[in-house]
């Protein structure tokens, strides 16, 4: 698709026209800003893009006027766990007591306990949980989430999570990618990792591929999961497949899982507080995004930051996504991790809008068509109520959306638009 030109004697056709607006189109990961801006959009794509002077003859089915205010694409979170029974309210108590993580996670709580619960729950009851937190997540400017099983742990469980998933991207206007994260924890029947990494890649993950339930493929790599190598056994099975990894690593430890997973090019790496200089350069030469997820690191109260210095110096490029989850992450706003990104990590608020947008979308390999607004990408963007775009990193909630445009057409998040459904 190219950008028509504005001398054209032929009207260009839209199927909708939106101006009245700033855009921030988020291109190279910068504002790149477009003022007094007018977005043309066919078949739910951007077909033309650029200040409103500049537009050529066109013919347009429907005119939407913004009323002011900055379009910046629609936010991309890369890193959920939406689907799970129960919460772990409890745990949060403990922690505020003293209580560690690991200490938790010893005495059968900790994932384990979502586990449980997920099991024990039905696929409707799952839906229905799941759907009312996404909705929070769009409310606040997502359309595009990722979301992971990993609580199930068996075949059945897991396939039943990544069905919850894909259900939602039925019922509700959202871009949902799926990732399977079996690799998340021991489950209650196995004591010996490495026979459950077995069952893994001779059962799960092929059966997964083979239903085309999932995206990606993940994995826990820290000493409370999974070793290094038993983490490359899985994704050398995924590879196999023609699954993308990712890796949750260097969370709580130095453990080598970023630069494993960097040797497969892997999507991203998630957490990394404690990832050194080669990792950083691993990432570097892989084109592995650094995934931020300050959600954890303020639930957890951790205090080992991740090295945004030596990011920068690489040139690694930084997401930022809530890692919703139900024990150390129980977050339901991208926007507020854009903040605390900025607060507690010292990016700055241009850095956070690309990290929730171009750089999500690149961690989820779909950077292609979507995560910044350009001629042939996706058109789902979100006209802000705020005088600049540096505001969304500023304000600590509240309802600054004017417009949300899903796929071209106008959403709230109430109803969906007839999204192919994942057999």
């Amino acid at each position: 698709m190219t950008t028509p030109k504005a001398d054209s004697q032929t009207p260009v056709l839209f199927d909708s026209l939106w101006r009245g607006a700033h855009v921030a189109t988020m291109k190279g990961g910068k504002y790149s800003s477009i003022e007094n801006a007018a977005i043309g959009v066919v078949d739910g794509h951007i077909a033309w893009i650029g200040e409103a002077a500049d537009l050529p003859h066109y013919q347009a089915h429907a005119e939407h006027d913004l009323a002011g205010g900055w379009v910046t694409p629609g936010l991309v979170d890369c890193h959920t766990h939406l689907v799970f029974g129960g919460n772990r309210a409890g745990e949060f108590e403990q922690r505020l007591n003293g209580v560690s993580y690991q200490e938790i996670a010893q005495q059968g709580g900790g994932i384990a306990s979502s586990v449980r619960a997920t099991r024990d729950a039905s696929e409707d009851d799952l839906v229905i949980s799941a759907k009312r937190r996404l909705q929070s997540l769009m409310q606040d400017g997502v359309t595009t989430v990722e979301i992971k099983s990993g609580y199930g742990l068996s075949l059945e469980s897991e396939l039943k999570m990544l069905r919850v998933a894909a259900r939602l991207e039925q019922e509700l206007p959202v871009n949902v990618k799926l990732t399977c994260l079996a690799a998340h924890a021991m489950p209650p029947e196995y004591t010996d990792k490495d026979e459950y990494i077995d069952y893994l890649c001779e059962t799960v993950l092929p059966k997964v591929a083979e239903l085309g339930m999932a995206d990606a493929v993940d994995a826990f790599c820290e000493g409370i999961a999974f070793s290094t190598e038993q983490v490359a056994r899985y994704f050398n099975t995924a590879e196999s497949l023609g699954l993308s990894v990712k890796i949750h690593a260097e969370q709580l430890s130095s453990l080598g899982g970023t630069r494993m997973a960097s040797s497969f090019k892997a999507l991203s790496a998630d957490h990394i507080e404690f990832i050194e200089e080669a990792d950083v350069k691993a990432m570097a030469d892989s084109g592995t995004v650094a995934v931020l997820l300050p959600g954890a690191f303020f639930t957890l109260k951790e205090t080992q930051r991740p090295p945004i210095a030596l990011l920068r110096q690489y040139g690694v490029p930084m997401a930022i996504a809530t890692d919703a989850n139900p024990g150390t992450s129980p977050v339901l706003s991208l926007r507020l991790m854009m903040n605390m990104a900025c607060t507690l990590f010292a990016l700055t608020p241009e850095e956070t809008l690309a990290g929730a947008t171009i750089y999500a979308a690149k961690a989820l390999g779909i950077a292609d068509t979507h995560g910044s607004l350009e001629v042939g990408k996706v058109a789902d963007f979100i006209c802000w109520d705020v005088e600049s775009p540096g505001e969304l990193s500023y304000w600590l909630g509240g309802n600054l959306i004017k417009e949300r445009i899903y796929f071209g057409n106008k959403s709230h998040g109430n109803k969906g638009y007839g999204n192919t459904f994942r057999q």
